[in-house]
C-alpha cells in the first residue's frame, strides 16, 4: 500500500541548561558552570524509495533530542543529535502551524524543518568584578514543534493515464522491468507504479473515471501524482464502445483538477487493437484523430505498434538530454 498523504507532529530538542558549579581546586575558585547544548534539529531528507512515507502510518510524533545540562570545569553539554526523516524525492511538505511549504525534489536532497533550541549559558558567563561567585544562569531555549503535512506526489517524464483497463499497466511492464499488477477487472492497480525506459521514468497512473476530480472512485488521490510528469501518454481501450467519450471524459477531469495539468503535452493511442478486426480499429482511430491528430495504434502483442511507441520515447529520450 503506498502512503502519499500523512501527517505527523515533529519536534526539535530542547536546549540545554545552563550549569551551576563552581571551581573546587584551591587557588582556583570561581564559577565554572559551562553552557548547555543545542537542540537536535529536524530535517528531511529526500530517498528514491516510493514507499518511504510509509514509516509515518502509524507512528505520528517525531522528536529530536534534546540539548544536555552544561556540566562543571568549563564543559559544555552536549548537542542533541539531528532527527533526519527520510522522504521520497517530490514530497511536498506544508508546515501546518505557519502554512509554508516547501519540496523536496532530488535525491539527497535535505531541508531543515525545526530548529532546536539554543543551549542557556552556565553561571561561568555571568561573572564580574562585582559579582565573582555567580549563581545565576540561563534555561535552554524550546526547539520548534507542530504538525506537517507530507504529500507525494510522483516525479516521472512519462504519466500513463487512462480509464481502468487501458491496457496502461501491461504496456509499462512491457516497455520496463516493473511488475505491474494486471488484470481484467476494475481499478487492478491501486497504486501508481514506475519504471525506466533507459533514463526515461514512466509512471503508471490508477485508472481515473467520470468524477475523479470530485472524489468519485479512487478520486483526486492519483491526480496529484500526474501533476509532476512531464508528458501523458493517454490510452484509449479500443474494446470501448464510444472512444470518443472515454477520451473527452479523462480530459475534463484533468482540466476540472488544474488547467496547467490538461496543458501538458500529449500522446494519444488506441489500445488493444489485437482484440479488434482491422477496419474497426482503423475506424476508431479516425475518431480519435478528429481529437488528437496524433493519434496511433497500440498493442502489446503487435511489435510494430509497440516499436512506434519506443521510437517516440527515443525522441523524448534525446530531447531531455539534449535540454539537461
Amino acid at each position: 500500500m503506498l502512503i502519499d498523504d500523512v501527517t505527523i507532529r515533529i519536534k526539535a530538542g530542547n536546549g540545554g541548561n545552563g550549569g551551576v558549579a563552581f571551581n573546587k581546586n584551591m587557588m582556583s575558585l570561581g564559577p565554572t558552570g559551562a553552557s548547555g547544548g543545542n537542540g537536535g534539529n529536524v530535517y528531511a531528507e529526500g530517498v528514491s524509495d516510493l514507499g518511504a512515507l510509509r514509516q509515518f502510518r502509524f507512528k505520528k510524533a517525531f522528536a529530536a533530542p534534546d540539548g544536555k545540562p552544561g556540566r562543571s570545569q568549563f564543559r559544555d553539554g552536549q548537542d542533541g543529535e539531528d532527527l533526519i526523516l527520510k522522504v521520497p524525492a517530490g514530497t511536498t511538505i506544508h508546515n501546518l502551524k505557519n502554512e509554508i511549504q516547501v519540496e523536496i525534489l532530488k535525491i539527497g536532497e535535505k531541508m531543515l524543518l525545526a530548529e532546536g533550541g539554543k543551549g542557556g549559558r552556565g553561571n561561568f558567563h555571568f561573572r564580574s568584578s562585582t559579582n565573582t561567585s555567580p549563581k545565576e544562569f540561563e534555561y535552554g531555549t524550546p526547539g520548534e514543534e507542530f504538525e506537517i503535512r507530507l504529500e507525494l506526489k510522483l516525479i516521472a517524464d512519462i504519466g500513463l493515464i487512462g480509464f481502468p483497463n487501458a491496457g496502461k499497466s501491461s504496456l509499462l511492464n512491457a516497455l520496463t522491468n516493473a511488475k505491474s499488477k494486471i488484470g481484467n477487472y476494475p481499478f487492478t492497480t491501486l497504486e501508481p507504479n514506475l519504471g525506466a525506459y533507459y533514463e526515461l521514468i514512466l509512471a503508471d497512473i490508477p485508472g481515473l473515471i467520470e468524477g475523479s476530480s470530485g472524489g468519485k472512485g479512487l478520486g483526486i488521490k492519483f491526480l496529484r501524482h500526474i501533476e509532476r510528469t512531464g508528458i501523458l501518454f493517454h490510452l484509449v481501450s479500443g474494446e470501448s464502445m464510444d472512444p470518443e467519450k472515454d477520451y473527452k471524459t479523462i480530459r475534463q477531469e484533468l482540466g476540472n483538477y488544474s488547467k496547467a495539468l490538461k496543458n501538458k503535452p500529449e500522446y494519444l493511442f488506441l489500445s488493444k487493437i489485437d482484440l479488434l478486426e482491422k477496419k474497426e480499429s482503423n475506424e476508431k482511430l479516425e475518431i480519435l484523430r478528429r481529437l488528437n491528430p496524433n493519434a496511433a495504434l497500440l498493442s502489446i502483442k503487435m511489435p510494430e505498434t509497440l516499436e512506434n511507441l519506443k521510437q517516440i520515447l527515443n525522441k523524448i529520450k534525446t530531447e531531455k538530454g539534449s535540454s539537461s
